[in-house]
């Protein structure tokens, strides 16, 4: 049943039908009520696509997460995406790598798209070439960052102080008595360069000399596995060991059970996400809560605001917490 064939039985132009579809004045209410009984009748549903053409509005908002396989990144996609469907948008999902041209190219594809805002999950996105092609493509729509932020007119962040918050962690192993700590890195990153800024930050306040950054093959449950390993190999003075994401911690957790040390008796570890990885460790993992779902809802708001006509460059600050539970 079409938009025509409800005017042909109802006696009036399509035009009318339109007009009473989208609640526009101009029309007899016999016709009104006429056209009514007819779009229930049939359950009529407009073609959202044909509406959004008569609008000049496509309604599609693109969500780009750098690794789509991410629990966390996908997670913070997920809560976004049920915000915007809620309101009456059509969020689209990609997953772009980490490749910087493949990031820009994708920038291109939501330009071609005619979607009416953006959403950027992840620190990876802060680079020169996405800001560039930003500009390129993208100068005039919404655009807002989850874990991080541009200097440019469309563009929001929130922005979580992963530093502190990882200063604090270093803080909490001193604390319990850990006084040898190392940091285990997951990859290259804006977000990943500043938990390492926060480790090295909170060893020098507490004036250790022993600093020691890992970097881990990749974000993975066996890459923490490995990392682990050589750590305890190479330095069985190890007392405690901050990882960048909590996957790495749980291989951790695992290992060094396995090599016969007790957590946390012998060994202090921390992760960083406040994922489920760190519920369903043995013992429970302390972590640093990034807040991602906090920050998630936040963007969705900010990025409602954009949509709706208040396009800002607003830089959006929240703290890190601690979540401490069995393995410090």
């Amino acid at each position: 049943m079409t938009i025509y064939d409800i005017a042909r039985e109802a006696g009036v132009a399509a035009s009318t039908v339109s007009r009473v579809i989208n609640n526009k004045p101009g029309i007899k209410e016999e016709t009104r009520q006429r056209v009514r009984v007819l779009l229930e009748k049939y359950n009529y549903t407009p073609d959202a696509a044909a509406r959004g053409l008569v609008r000049q509005s496509t309604r599609m908002v693109g969500i780009l997460v750098v690794d789509i396989r991410s629990p966390h990144h996908i997670g913070s996609a997920f809560r976004i995406e049920k915000i915007l469907t809620e309101k009456g948008y059509c969020p689209i999902i990609m997953g772009t790598g980490a490749d910087d041209e493949k990031k820009a190219e994708y920038i291109r594809i939501l330009e071609e798209r005619r979607v009416e805002g953006v959403v950027l999950v992840s620190s990876m996105f802060i680079t020169g070439r996405v800001k560039e092609q930003i500009r390129q493509s993208l100068p005039k729509v919404p655009i807002v960052m989850v874990n991080g932020w541009m200097d440019l007119p469309n563009v929001s962040g929130i922005v979580v102080d992963e530093a502190l918050g990882v200063e604090k962690c270093v803080d909490l192993l001193i604390q319990k008595g850990k006084e040898k700590i190392v940091f285990v890195r997951d990859g290259d990153s804006p977000s990943v360069d500043l938990k390492e800024a926060g480790y090295l930050a909170g060893m020098k306040k507490h004036g250790r000399e022993d600093i020691c950054v890992r970097q881990a093959g990749e974000g993975t449950l066996q890459a923490g596995c490995e990392i682990t390993r050589q750590i305890l190999l190479e330095q069985p003075e190890t007392q405690g060991i901050i990882y960048a994401i909590d996957i790495l911690a749980a291989g951790g957790i695992r290992t060094a059970q396995d090599m016969g040390r007790r957590i946390p008796e012998d060994l202090g570890i921390i992760g960083i996400d406040n994922s489920i990885y760190g519920e369903i460790c043995m013992p429970k993992l302390t972590t640093l809560d990034n807040k991602i779902a906090e920050s998630s809802e936040i963007a969705a708001e900010l990025l409602l605001k954009g949509l709706e006509g208040t396009i800002e460059n607003i830089r959006y600050r929240m703290d890190a917490e601690i979540i401490e539970r069995e393995s410090t």
